[in-house]
Order: structure tokens, then sequence, then C-alpha cells
């Protein structure tokens, strides 16, 4: 399967949104449309420009061209973040978030690229550490994420509003 990556478009948004509902755990909590028509809403618009502004932070989606293993376009996302640190002696670290994988491209060695991908880019931009939390409803990311060679070393926690 032959991959690109790239900073994602404005004119992407609707792909990306599709694969963050099309989740067990994105159903809970995305939204394809609002309640007057057929577009991506409002919150969604908004936090692509807020995140394509921000230096620090890469919306970046895996394009393919057709094949017979995955559709044309769009078929991977993952926000990276860039955090400066004081701790590791100043070093900055990416924190990887938002992943998803088109669903007719899982299995097919997709998410390995676009992690090996990501981890490149991080050291690119001088990291010293990539870190990412995985829910724990999900025990096939989790044992990906291992044998990708992150370790679980810490005990995640977070605080919802």
């Amino acid at each position: 399967m032959e991959v690109t990556f790239g900073t994602a478009k404005q004119a992407e948004l609707n792909a990306i949104v599709e694969m963050l509902v099309d989740d067990p755990l994105g159903q809970q909590r995305e939204a394809t449309t609002n309640s007057e028509s057929a577009t991506i809403s409002e919150p969604y618009s908004v936090a692509f420009s807020h995140i394509s502004e921000d230096p620090n932070n890469e919306l970046i989606v895996a394009r393919t061209t057709p094949n017979t293993e995955c559709p044309s376009g769009v078929v991977a996302v993952l926000q990276l973040t860039y955090i400066p640190s004081l701790t590791y002696q100043g070093a900055w670290r990416a924190q990887i978030e938002g992943v998803r994988v088109h669903k007719s491209c899982r299995g097919k060695g997709l998410g390995e690229k676009v992690f090996r991908w990501s981890i490149s880019r991080a050291k690119e931009r001088g990291c010293k550490i990539v870190q990412l939390t995985s829910d724990k409803k999900r025990p096939d990311a989790i044992r990906f994420y291992e044998k990708l060679g992150f370790v679980a070393s810490h005990e995640g926690f977070k605080l919802h509003f």
C-alpha cells in the first residue's frame, strides 16, 4: 500500500470526523453533523482552525491512491502536539492523540506506517520523548502500542468537565 503523509486540509475535515465517529468510543462522544444541515458541526471547524494556526500542533493525515486494500484519499489521522518541558533537561516531547485508521484499512500495516512516520516527525522536531494515552477499553490498541516499543510507564488520569 502506497501512503503519503501530510498536514490535513480543511476540505478533508469531513473524512477525518467520519473516522472519529466510526469507532465504538467515538460513537458515544462524536457527532458528524449539526442539527440543521449535513455539514460538519462548528466545534470541529473551530478546533481545526486552532490546530492549524498553532505551530506546536499538527493534524496529520495519511493518504492513499486507489488500490484494492483501501479507498483513495484520507485513510488515517492523528494529532501531534509538541510540548516544551523543563524536565529531561528542557527536552521537547510529542504527544500523539486522536489516532484513527479507516475501517477498511485496518490490519494491513497502515497503523504501523502512521506511527513510524509520526515518531520520525517528532525526532525531526527535536523531541526526546513521544507519549500517548490509550483508553483502557482498547486492549488491541494497547497491545499495538507495546509492539511498537511504547511502555506503559505511567498511570494516566483525566478529569472531564
